[in-house]
């Protein structure tokens, strides 16, 4: 007996193999006897367990979170069933921070917190068919680590002391920090100062706080405000990183290290020379400080007056430092010396210790020297006020109270004399004579005023009042040192007359005043205005002598002359002097008027326009005398005028004639435009009657059958009268004439060709050259009463003659004279009227005019 087994290679699946094998069995024995038949395999479903999708079905899938990281989506498990079911997948416990839907999804919680929850998370997927069956895979999720917590600062004291003028480097206080993100791992933090501060700096890795920089407590802003805020930022990383911001706060303390400061140290004092014994002077207290902040470090005193002429002074207190009047000074009694300023000298020094003091011995000066140069040595030449940064506290100390600071003040009181009397005018009143032409900035006239007082004083001078007009306010200007009077605008006798202020004299204490009148003289600085000042006209050539030309009148004023005193004449442009004015002068109107023909015909005249130049003068009423002295203001006026010539006529040889004006505008220079609008306007409208002319012409052609000419023939056959009448008979003899032009017929718009010398003219074909073809020589005899002769010349025959009949009507209408029609051998003359044998052919202008 056989069995049939399965390979497992493949393993039989249900649903993805078919359903039925179909096996053939081949039996033979030894005898060689065979046999066939066929086996069928039923394959029978089963229930399977859930199969995992992707890496789940073969190793555990690490799932990495960020910290941080808002509830979500974070993974999906894909599961399939084999039989096609439908899955579900398990819960999982409350204490983990996640959970799985039915269709897989793996969704977190909350926000996870590295440094708070765990770092690792190990989720079993349990996924189960409709049957019961299930499968479990394991989802390992981590969370990952990121930079989400700022340090925080371990220090807790907030508030330091140290006393002014430490050296650099002097170490105030060690500053702290940790972050929460290295908890496994050493903190690598940075440290900084936020706030802008030139006395400390602080080491970025250690967090050490030190000195660096001078701090002097005794000025701005230490001085006021000894309390130094500094903001100290600790970072986790050097760019970008998280932060915490930290402030302390540094006192800083005083200590007696400035001498008292007199400024100025020089005192210069003036007293009157009345002035009341008691009286106090100066309060050197006032201007000499310790700028030492606080007591007693800041507390000074004063000694040791003394000087020339101290016995009339002396000091109040030497704690308070009033220098008091003992005795009054007057410079005009005799028993006073004379002497006119007093020098005082005081010493100040300080209360506290170390009390500085000039009278140092000689071997501290020898100290400060060496400690000086060593500094400046090392530090290549600085300045003293830099020199603490290298100098110890002693030496310091002695070298800014020996060489910076003085100790001793300087008074120099000097005697004033008392202004006693007032300034004096050398007159109470001043006046002065202007003419009206005087140039701005000139100088009218000159006050003068004197001060009794010894030694004299200095007198300055002023317009208080006055002097303005109505488009200025200060008219006049007056010197302030020496009382020189000028004029800031241009005088007007027609407007204003008399001008008055008042000046006043000054010395710095008491003044005094004096009227000025300023008289404006009469000038003849106007000119003449006339209208118009340009005019421009057009006058015929006939234009009768002594007539007033176009009616121009012309009308002068002048605001400082009498109207009679007017003078006209003509100083350009007057050729042949054809032009004057009436009246010439004594009035101010005068007429243009024509004083002699103009004359062309003889050629005398040759200029058709006269650009007149007209002068004006106010002088009429002076004499020859005066008006070489007097000043004459001259006015202008221009006139064009075109003289135009007489209309001619012109009659042509036609039957009719033709009369041709001629107008021509005169326009001013600056409107070129018009004749150009004008011209252009023209133009096109001679072109639009142009184009509807030639369009009426073809209408009235195509419309009106062709007339008979007198010197043609009609192209069709018409009927003729019957009546006498005397025939020409006209012999042809066929010539080489060449066509050398063309042109087109303005009626009926065809090409024709035409010999330039005889004047002879055919119709062109369509795309003929010019070329040559027969002329005719043309014989005439007359006939008896009504006879006839044939033609002995060469006749066109018959077919070309119907051929022309053929054509349009408008075509076959001849241009001028005889009748002529298209060919190349030969021209059809037909039957005419007698007419002159010598009459001309009418030329082709004569046709166009036509």
């Amino acid at each position: 007996m056989y069995r049939v087994v399965t390979t497992g290679n493949p393993t039989l699946d249900y649903e993805t193999m078919p359903k039925h094998f179909d096996l053939q069995i081949f039996v033979e024995d030894t005898a060689g006897r065979t046999d066939l038949n066929r086996l069928t395999v039923q394959v029978a479903d089963k229930n399977e367990r859930p199969v995992f999708w992707g890496n789940m079905a073969i190793q555990t899938v690490r799932i990495y979170v960020l910290e941080g990281m808002p509830p979500g989506l974070i993974y999906k498990v894909n599961a399939t069933d084999p039989e096609n079911g439908e899955l579900k997948y398990s819960p999982l416990p409350e204490s983990v921070p996640f959970r799985v839907l039915e269709n897989g999804d793996i969704f977190s919680r909350k926000k996870i917190d590295y440094e708070k929850d765990p770092h690792c998370y190990f989720l079993n997927i349990t996924v189960t068919d409709p049957e019961g069956l299930n499968s479990t895979k394991t989802v390992n999720i981590n969370i990952i680590n990121i930079n989400d917590e700022s340090p925080y600062f371990t220090t807790k004291q907030r508030i330091y002391r140290i006393p002014e003028e430490q050296s650099p480097g002097t170490v105030v206080a060690n500053i702290t920090a940790k972050d929460p993100d290295d908890e496994d791992s050493p903190s690598r933090l940075f440290y900084s100062i936020q706030s802008s501060d030139t006395y400390f700096s602080i080491n970025p890795s250690t967090g050490v706080l030190q000195v660096s920089g001078r701090i002097d407590r005794d000025v701005p802003p230490l001085q006021l405000h000894p309390n130094v805020s500094i903001v100290v930022r600790v970072e986790d990383s050097p760019r970008g990183g998280h932060s915490s911001e930290m402030e302390i706060t540094v006192i800083i303390g005083d200590i007696n290290d400035n001498p008292p400061e007199c400024n100025p140290s020089t005192f210069r004092k003036e007293i009157n020379e009345n002035t009341t014994a008691g009286i106090v002077l100066l309060d050197l207290r006032n201007s000499c400080k310790d700028i030492d902040v606080d007591p007693p470090n800041n507390l000074f005193s004063f000694t040791g007056l003394s000087g020339f002429g101290s016995n009339n002074f002396a000091l109040e207190s030497a704690e308070s430092g009033r220098l008091v009047m003992t005795e009054s000074i007057d410079l005009e009694n005799p028993s006073n010396p004379g002497i006119e300023v007093y020098s005082l000298t005081v010493r100040v020094q300080d209360i506290a210790s170390p009390n500085y003091s000039s009278k140092y011995p000689f071997y501290t000066f020898l100290k400060i020297f060496s400690c000086a140069a060593t500094a400046w040595r090392e530090e290549y030449h600085m300045y003293f006020e830099y020199m603490h940064e290298k100098i110890s506290q002693p030496c310091l100390t002695m070298i800014s109270s020996c060489v910076i600071f003085p100790d001793t003040i300087y008074i120099y009181i000097r005697i004033k004399p008392v202004n006693e009397f007032f300034p004096v005018f050398s007159s109470l009143s001043y006046e002065f004579n202007v003419p009206e032409i005087t140039k701005v900035g000139s100088s009218i006239g000159k006050v003068t005023a004197s001060d009794a007082d010894w030694p004299p004083s200095v007198i300055t001078y002023s317009i208080i009042a006055g002097g303005g007009t109505k488009d200025y306010t200060n008219a006049f200007w007056i010197s302030p040192i020496n009382g020189d009077v000028k004029i800031l605008e241009r005088l007007d006798y027609e407007t204003t007359q008399k001008h008055f202020f008042t000046v006043q004299a000054s010395d710095q204490e008491k003044t005094a005043t004096a009227s000025v009148t300023v008289n404006v003289l009469e000038v003849n600085d106007e000119e003449p205005i006339c209208s118009p000042n340009f005019y421009s006209f057009q006058i015929p050539v006939s234009l009768a002598v002594g007539t007033n030309v176009n009616g121009f009148r012309i009308q002068c004023q002048d605001r400082d002359s009498d109207p009679r005193s007017f003078r006209y004449f003509i100083e350009e442009g007057n050729v042949n002097n054809h032009f004057t004015f009436s009246p010439v002068a004594g009035s101010n109107t005068s007429q243009l008027i024509l004083a002699s023909p103009f004359d062309y015909e003889s050629g005398l005249d040759t200029k058709w326009i006269y650009r007149l130049r007209v002068y004006i003068t106010d002088d009429n009423l002076l004499s020859a005398k005066n008006k070489a002295t007097h000043l004459v203001k001259t006015g202008t006026v221009t006139l064009s005028i075109r003289v135009i010539p007489n209309p001619t006529t012109v009659t042509t040889t036609t039957p009719g004639f033709t009369v041709v004006t001629k107008r021509e505008n005169l326009y001013l220079d600056s409107a070129w435009y018009v004749p150009f609008v004008t011209t252009l306007g023209s133009l096109l409208l001679l072109g639009l009657l142009g184009h509807l002319g030639a369009l009426l012409a073809r209408w009235l052609c195509a419309r009106c059958p062709s007339a008979p000419q007198a010197d043609g023939t009609p192209l069709i056959n018409a009927p003729e009268k019957k009546k006498p009448k005397k025939e020409v008979a006209l012999e042809m003899i066929k010539l080489n004439t060449v066509f050398d032009g063309e042109a087109r017929d303005p009626v009926t718009g065809k090409m024709y060709e035409f010999n330039t010398q005889s004047g002879a003219r055919r119709w062109k074909k369509n795309n003929e050259p010019l070329q040559h073809t027969a002329a005719v020589q043309v014989r005439s005899s007359a006939t008896g009463n009504g006879g006839q002769e044939t033609g002995r010349a060469e006749v066109p025959s018959e077919k070309v003659t119907s051929e022309k009949r053929k054509e349009p009507r408008e075509a076959a209408r001849p241009l001028s004279g005889p009748s002529q029609a298209p060919g190349q051998d030969g021209l059809e003359i037909p039957k005419q009227k007698e007419e002159p044998e010598d009459r001309e052919l009418p030329s082709a202008a004569q046709q166009r005019r036509h």
